[in-house]
């Protein structure tokens, strides 16, 4: 008898979304699949596990944003997922793990200390990181089924066209023929983008008159050899892309910091840094992680923005939208987070019992009179209750010597003040009520319930831009050696609302913030963020050819007809892509964040439920589901 061929997938991308879903498939195909062979093609110029952002060699630098004890690549019991669970260690477990020899993992020697000293809540490198994917890439592999053969193709995919059985036949660089699939998952991670008009008639600016322009990218892959020291340059962006520009530029370039006795940081410069004069809209940095861990009793999270009231809000007639529509239940939401940690890890800070506080708060509306009178009446001092305004724009009211960069250095100082001190843990409260509030509406979009021109003009951009201010900070100690920069001389605060504009005549970029007297001028200028979502200019010639095909939908609709998103369309939480007609591919899958469907966090934390895998279970069974159905005598090939 004639061997039945293989079922084959491909999955394009092997950093920590394509090694979780190869680890889900691995999980669930002798259920899906019996029997049959399963060949899974890996597809990534990177090694797998860390991909491109967690890859060995880049600097040492560079830190993760999340503790250890927040990072897992493994499910547990509490993963509400069709599949089977397969647990294993989180990345702080891990480190112990490797530190006590009780696993065998392949650790940069140079790293060893980092092992060594490692704690659960540590923020580690990058690097570390990366070394953490390779051991789980590494176990899935030994852990496997008989019956489920990985090869790995570390180059790049370039195009994928259909043969005349539906075969997905996907063209690598370098490699003669195409790889046939019966499926195929993208998980290709942030998608770099070609710089749209304005930010090529800046290149162009910087060209004529002998300056420079980097435009916005994923910092460890900028050449910045060409700034020099000394030099004055401009940056617009205060978040974590500007934290690595940060430590590439001092550090990176030999610089050092001592600490004193009683905790200040000096900064050694090593006279290769240039001078940063940094500012953003708000003109301030992301706020720190906080250091300590809630006092009180769990808040009941979703209380308002739940599915039902969502559901409510969709069946109403007309289009939903951020402010009028989601914005007060957002709110109240966040609210809710922050007062039942007030009132249960502080009770002495308040006048009424939290019973009824809660009775009380459910009924106004959130920037109602009422609602601003409880919260007058059952908390005694301002400072306690929550501002979303002020948090939205921290520098407003603030007075201190040295005008705006005054104004910045003495945020900066309350925050790390603030972030340090358990008696404000009522501030992760409000973090805790907003991340439940991005999950929820993650799911409300994937599900169509969202209108889309909310996620596009608010949700995508301001809603976005206030949560990861608040919630995707940088390590505290980060903000700590900005200070100790910023007193050495290396970096300069421009204030909020910074501005930057061309002068033809002096034949320079001219920075400044309205609430600063002068300019800076500059040869320089870097945008210091990563490039938003545009699948139809993103340097990737995989999604840029799909998408030019039609294959790639980027356009939701909407009440009033569609709106381009810059995402690729998905199904939602099942990762189908939508193509450009608005239909279903059916052997073609996408996760990540170049999708519709959003999920905070580049990874999941340990035994939250996390969405992520959710995620990536239900696309690996939908993708078996497709390749059970495969043909067994056709001229698919598994190579």
């Amino acid at each position: 008898m004639t061997p039945l061929r293989p079922a084959v997938l491909a999955v394009v991308g092997a950093g920590p979304k394509g090694i979780g879903v190869l680890e889900r498939v691995c999980a669930s195909a002798p259920e899906r699949l019996g029997d049959r062979r399963l060949v899974v093609h890996l597809v990534d110029p990177h090694p797998p596990g860390g991909g491109r952002v967690w890859r060995d060699d880049q600097s040492s630098l560079l830190l993760m944003n999340s503790r250890a004890q927040d990072v897992t690549m493994f499910t547990d019991d509490t993963v509400q997922c069709e599949g089977p669970t397969r647990p294993g260690p989180s990345l702080a477990e891990w480190v112990a793990q490797v530190r006590a020899g009780e696993l065998d993992a392949d650790v940069p020697p140079d790293l060893a200390e980092e092992v060594r000293t490692g704690t659960p809540t540590t923020f580690h490198t990058r690097r570390l990181q990366g070394a953490y994917l390779r051991w789980c890439f590494r176990r899935v592999l030994d852990t496997r089924p008989a019956t489920v053969e990985v090869r790995v193709h570390l180059t790049q995919a370039l195009d994928l066209t259909e043969g005349d059985g539906g075969e997905q036949m996907l063209v690598l660089r370098d490699e003669p023929e195409p790889l046939r699939a019966d499926a195929v998952v993208l998980t290709v991670g942030h998608l770099d983008a070609e710089p749209g008009a304005s930010g090529r008639k800046t290149a162009e600016f910087a060209r004529r008159h002998g300056g420079k322009y980097y435009p916005p990218a994923y910092t460890a892959d900028i050449d910045l050899s060409g700034i020099a020291p000394g030099e004055t340059v401009l940056v617009r962006g205060f978040g974590l892309a500007f934290m690595d520009l940060l430590a590439l530029l001092t550090e990176g370039r030999g610089g050092r910091f001592d600490s004193a006795n009683d905790g200040t940081l000096t900064y050694h410069p090593s006279g290769a840094e240039p001078v940063l004069h940094v500012g953003s809209r708000r003109g301030v940095p992301y706020r720190p992680k906080t250091g300590y861990a809630l006092q009180g009793e769990p808040a009941q999270l979703p209380r308002f923005f739940t599915p039902e009231n969502i559901d409510r809000l969709a069946r109403r007639p007309g289009p939903l939208r951020f402010w009028p529509d989601l914005w007060p239940m957002v709110a109240k939401e966040i609210g809710w987070g922050y007062y039942t940690e007030l009132f249960t890890g502080h009770p002495e800070r308040v006048r009424m019992p939290f019973e009824e506080f809660a009775e009380r708060y459910a009924g106004p509306s959130w920037a109602s009179g009422e609602m601003t009178a409880l919260l007058e009446e059952a908390v005694p001092e301002a400072r306690d209750r929550l501002d979303l305004d002020r948090l939205d724009r921290p520098l407003t009211g603030i007075r201190a010597a040295g005008g705006p960069a005054g104004q910045v250095r003495a945020h900066v100082e309350a925050v790390l003040a603030r972030c340090a001190d358990p008696q404000y843990s009522a501030d992760l409260g409000a973090l805790t009520a907003m991340l439940s509030v991005f999950r929820h509406m993650s799911l409300a979009a994937a599900t169509g319930k969202l209108d889309a021109a909310s996620q596009v003009e608010d949700v995508d951009g301001w809603w976005f831009s206030f949560f990861s201010h608040l919630g995707s900070g940088p390590p505290a100690p980060r903000l700590r050696e900005l200070l100790a920069l910023e007193r050495a001389g290396i970096v300069s605060f421009v204030g909020p609302d910074m501005w930057v504009e061309p002068d033809e005549r002096g034949g320079r970029f001219l920075g400044g913030s309205p609430l600063a007297s002068g300019t800076v001028a500059a040869d320089t200028l870097v945008d210091a963020w990563l490039p938003g979502p545009d699948i139809q200019h993103t340097n990737n010639p995989l999604v840029r050819a799909l998408h030019r095909r039609g294959r790639l939908g980027m356009e939701v609709l909407t009440g009033g007809g569609t709106v381009p998103t810059g995402r690729i369309h998905t199904s939602g939480i099942g990762g189908r892509v939508i193509d450009g007609a608005g239909e279903p591919d059916p052997r073609l899958f996408a996760l990540g964040p170049h999708t519709t469907l959003r999920i905070a966090g580049a990874f999941s934390r340990p035994r939250t439920n996390a969405l992520g895998f959710r995620e990536t279970d239900l696309v690996a069974r939908q993708a078996l589901a497709v390749l059970r159905e495969a043909p067994v005598t056709d001229a698919v090939a598994a190579s």
